[in-house]
């Protein structure tokens, strides 16, 4: 791990600390991450992740990896493979084999027994709508289920049957019996196992009863040994249930939960559901769109795994939930690129320059160094020709006021090479602009000229030997702060129509021919941008997405 993953200090270090102070907690501090095999991780898992893993790094001990699968008709392996590939690109690793709920599945189903044969638990016929309107409300206790006292033996035995698929889906489940009266609503008798007729991607169709999360959790946590169970403040009410499970098994360890708030991002939506809906309506193109809050997609557009590390450093580990500013993120990735992401040139609206001056037989190779203030990452060769691209936008016809780009009978300087002088502008039958006849200075490679001053300085390719390049130009998904705050309408009414630009025919220095895959370049004056290995296979010639503006350009409120 490299030093920019150190770990600020936070109260669930603090609470550990503490209880070692006191004697309360001996041996090796366990953690575990526990995703649902049901969708590509996002940006708020890595929060978890970074928790999880930087908590056993910090105290010399270890995490897991572990498959809550407890679900099977919404799980595949895709998922399983992708989060794994996320969590090691994230830089960690968890303890042994990675291990999943359904390793458990024959000891929770005897620790279920356990509980009937304890009367804690019976077998319920109650239907859902039946369900509900027996739970109660926040304002009134529930009533308990005509079958709560069931005999024990009968209970066990209709459990039994449920094993050996003598039910069919929703006509019977195996419920806690806690209390019907209490104000936590996830205590008024859980389910505890559901009948699913559904192969699972681990244990294929042994099993047609799958127990829930609540009763699945702690007990996989227990059984791993976990001391810290780490959750996000959703699980608050759950507490009392996770304890409770445990209290009443026959189980040699109870690990502490300890809640935490979740990860909320301005300008992003994070719930697993509604980034499936974007994909299967083909609003974005896969889980990995560059667009997507979900780690490949981020990885894809260009995020390291340093910046999101640092990005969830930042914003701490917090009891109060509360919304981050995206702008946040994006200064994590540009603090860490702008330092280490190798310089480049791409003129993305190419507009063709023909130095008049210049022999048209001749090219010369100038020295550019690959970052400024890095001479130990060596240097780059640029050909200058006698024909050039500039970007269309730093050419105009009436500069304003303050102009430090290119106009007629004005000079700049182009990145590393010679100060030029616009004498003619060629348009054609439209009217449009198709070519600029320029004058360069030779005598202002790397001094400025004398008896005048250029604009400033613009970067440019030449057209002899640069490259044409497909740039994606990606931005927020959504342009309202909350997408999901509007209860009458949909989050999708509130899609950034120029979340994707793309510009064909762009040109890149011939250095990017084949270039870099580990990391974003900074394409200068523009941002940063990420080779798409994907897309660059199938075009045929180099396909970049842009990471990043160089500056936030959103400001407060949105564009």
């Amino acid at each position: 791990m490299s030093a920019e993953s150190k770990k600020a200090h936070n109260f669930i270090q603090s609470l550990i600390e503490d209880a070692i102070a006191k004697g309360e907690h001996t041996g090796t501090v366990v953690t575990r991450f526990p995703p649902e095999p049901n969708g590509y991780l996002h940006v708020g898992h890595a929060k978890s992740i970074c928790l999880n893993f930087g908590i056993a790094e910090t105290f010399g001990g270890e995490c897991n990896l572990r498959f809550d699968d407890t679900n099977p008709e919404k799980e595949s392996q895709e998922y399983i493979d992708a989060i794994k590939q996320d969590v090691e690109w994230l830089g960690y690793k968890w303890a042994d084999e990675v291990l999943y709920a359904s390793d458990y599945f024959d000891q929770l189903y005897l620790f279920a027994e356990e509980l009937i044969q304890k009367g804690k638990a019976y077998v319920c016929a109650l239907n859902a709508e039946q369900m509900a309107e027996y739970r109660g409300s926040l304002k009134e206790p529930g009533k308990n289920s005509p079958y709560r006292d069931r005999p024990v033996e009968e209970s066990l035995q209709l459990f039994r049957d449920m094993r050996d698929g003598k039910f069919q889906n929703g006509e019977l489940v195996l419920r806690a019996k806690i209390d019907m009266a209490s104000p936590n609503i996830n205590m008024r008798d859980p389910i505890l196992y559901r009948i699913r007729y559904a192969d699972h991607h681990q244990t294929g169709s042994k099993w047609c009863i799958y127990p829930m999360y609540d009763f699945t959790h702690p007990i996989s946590d227990a059984l791993e040994g976990i001391t810290h169970s780490l959750c996000t403040l959703e699980f608050e009410d759950h507490r009392p249930l996770y304890d409770w499970v445990l209290d009443n098994i026959t189980i040699p360890c109870h690990p502490r939960q300890i809640e935490f708030a979740r990860l909320n991002l301005n300008y992003t939506i994070t719930s697993k559901r509604k980034l499936k809906r974007l994909v299967d309506e083909n609003v974005v193109d896969g889980w990995n769109d560059p667009r997507m809050p979900t780690i490949s997609g981020m990885r894809r557009r260009g995020y390291t795994p340093e910046s999101i590390r640092s990005f969830c450093d930042m914003i701490g580990v917090n009891k109060a939930g509360g919304t981050v500013d995206v702008g946040m993120l994006e200064y994590a990735i540009r603090e860490d690129l702008n330092d280490r992401a190798p310089r480049a040139m791409c003129v993305m609206r190419p507009l063709k320059v023909t130095l008049t001056n210049y022999p048209a037989d001749q090219v010369e190779t100038l020295t550019l160094p690959v970052h400024p203030q890095k001479p130990e990452m060596g240097e780059r060769e640029v050909t200058w020709s006698q024909t050039l691209y500039i970007d269309r936008e730093d050419f105009v016809i009436e500069p304003p006021r303050k102009w430090k780009r290119l106009a007629p009978d004005q000079a700049v300087r182009l990145r590393g090479g010679y100060v030029m002088t616009c004498k003619e502008v060629v348009r054609d039958d439209s009217g449009e602009i198709v070519e600029l006849k320029c004058e360069y200075d030779p005598n202002t490679l790397g001094v400025n000229p004398e008896g005048y001053k250029p604009n400033g300085v613009i970067h440019w390719v030449s057209a002899t030997d640069s490259v044409e390049s497909d740039i994606n130009l990606y931005d927020r998904l959504f342009n309202h702060e909350n997408p999901d705050s509007d209860k009458e309408g949909d989050f999708l009414d509130h899609l950034n129509p120029e979340s994707l630009v793309v510009l064909k025919g762009a040109r890149v220095e011939k250095s990017l021919a084949e270039p870099r895959i580990d990391l974003p370049y900074q394409f200068e004056r523009e941002g940063y941008f990420f080779c798409d290995q994907e897309l660059t296979a199938k075009a045929g010639k180099p396909v970049f997405n842009r990471t990043v503006t160089l500056r936030d350009s959103w400001g407060k409120g949105g564009k």
